[in-house]
């Protein structure tokens, strides 16, 4: 087993930077939440914690994402929290500067604070790291969940045609801003949404030659001004493989987002998919657990051949020190369903499970987060986002009403 440093107390803390307090909207360092960080030599760590009430019913929510960035870390043992109340002077300054960050944040996304967030993610192309996405956003709709689909993979968009969705993205209106609608298909009993750039292309086949700000960019617009609607249970992102500009800026825009690394059995392949554990943590994003693709190749006589290797998936996951989520084996009704528009997981066969099992654990994982109407924190960033709001109508307005007198 490999053995990993113990990480430091301020090692512990930048992690904790990535933990966003769901109704203030910053991060818990930030709000003064962290009281104290201690970690002992054999890596047990004690993280002492306050909130604005003590009966803030995120508390559930707030240790289980402490826990996901702390736990995931090589070289953790253990996490322990304590709990305390602020007091009024540290309350007062923490709802201040949320209401600052509220006014002065520029970048966001649209998505509901209720969203789970995966980004499923590779080192290298042609790991099935579309058809992974495809099928496990199938299988949680098939539990009756609503589950979004960005096809962040701007240059090679694949998604469309695998889901076996089409048509232009229509648009809408949400509170006086024109946003876009996903496309959207019923795999009852629940559904899926999907964005992609393979809706605004008039060809698929075309080749989109954007620089990396006008990627960056792309995902932006797909993240900020789509209405993915407040009852989105999860949001899957079919990540561009690799470590550029497109993932940091998503890094950025969702914090809170959880990856999952996807390689296949080779040890080449999976060497590159540790860089992107090493770029999710450099950004302080959790890494969630590593899915080993196209395992093996199982024939009707029920022969298994490993014809991409073994291992490639435990070295990875034991390299990084979080689970092994499952393996998908090699199999035609992947391919087939991907070019047909029928995905694999909709079938009865052994990859069909393999993708529902996947699914399961990633769902028992999430605790959903819950209603915040009882904290007064958010019942005042929620008055300052309406106050923003009318106010950019009321301007509209006066510039709409302005506009005859200046011809």
């Amino acid at each position: 087993m490999k053995q990993h440093p113990i990480p430091s107390a301020d090692d512990i803390r930048a992690s904790l930077g990535a933990v966003i307090d769901p109704e203030l909207g910053s991060n818990i360092i930030e709000l003064g939440m962290v009281r104290d960080v201690t970690v002992d030599t054999d890596g047990n760590v004690e993280i002492a914690i306050v909130l604005t009430t003590a009966r803030c019913p995120l508390r559930g929510q707030i240790k289980k994402d402490i826990n996901h960035r702390i736990d995931s870390l090589p070289g953790v043992a253990s996490t322990h929290i304590s709990w305390a109340e602020m007091t009024a002077e540290e309350r007062k300054g923490a709802m201040e500067l949320a209401r600052y960050n509220m006014s002065q944040r520029t970048e966001q996304s649209s998505l509901a604070t209720t969203t789970q967030v995966i980004l499923v993610a590779s080192g290298k192309g042609g790991v099935g790291k579309s058809s992974v996405t495809v099928n496990l956003a199938v299988a949680l709709a098939q539990r009756g969940l609503k589950v979004g689909v960005l096809d962040a993979d701007i240059w090679g968009f694949s998604v469309p045609r695998m889901i076996g969705v089409s048509g232009r993205l229509e648009a809408t209106e949400r509170d006086g801003k024109k946003m876009m609608l996903p496309n959207v298909r019923t795999f009852a009993p629940g559904e899926v949404r999907v964005v992609s750039m393979g809706f605004l292309v008039e060809d698929e086949s075309s080749a989109l030659m954007w620089r990396g700000l006008m990627l960056s960019r792309g995902v932006q617009h797909f993240l900020q001004d789509v209405d993915w609607g407040d009852d989105l249970d999860y949001l899957l992102v079919d990540m561009p493989p690799g470590t550029g500009d497109v993932q940091m800026a998503i890094a950025k825009l969702i914090p809170r987002s959880e990856v999952i690394v996807v390689t296949t059995p080779a040890i080449a392949a999976q060497k590159v998919a540790s860089r992107m554990v090493s770029m999710a943590r450099k950004n302080y994003l959790r890494v969630a657990g590593v899915i080993e693709n196209m395992s093996a190749f199982i024939c009707d006589h029920g022969t298994s051949y490993e014809l991409f290797g073994s291992g490639g998936g435990d070295d990875l996951a034991e390299e990084a020190g979080v689970p092994l989520l499952g393996k998908i084996p090699l199999a035609p009704e992947v391919v087939a369903g991907g070019d047909n528009g029928t995905p694999a997981v909709l079938g009865d066969t052994a990859t069909a499970a393999a993708f529902r099992d996947v699914a399961e654990t990633i769902h028992l994982a999430a605790v959903p987060l819950m209603e915040m109407t009882t904290c007064t924190a958010r019942k005042a960033v929620a008055d300052l986002i309406r106050k923003k709001a009318t106010e950019a109508a009321a301007a509209r307005d006066a510039q709409a009403g302005a506009a005859p007198a200046s011809r």
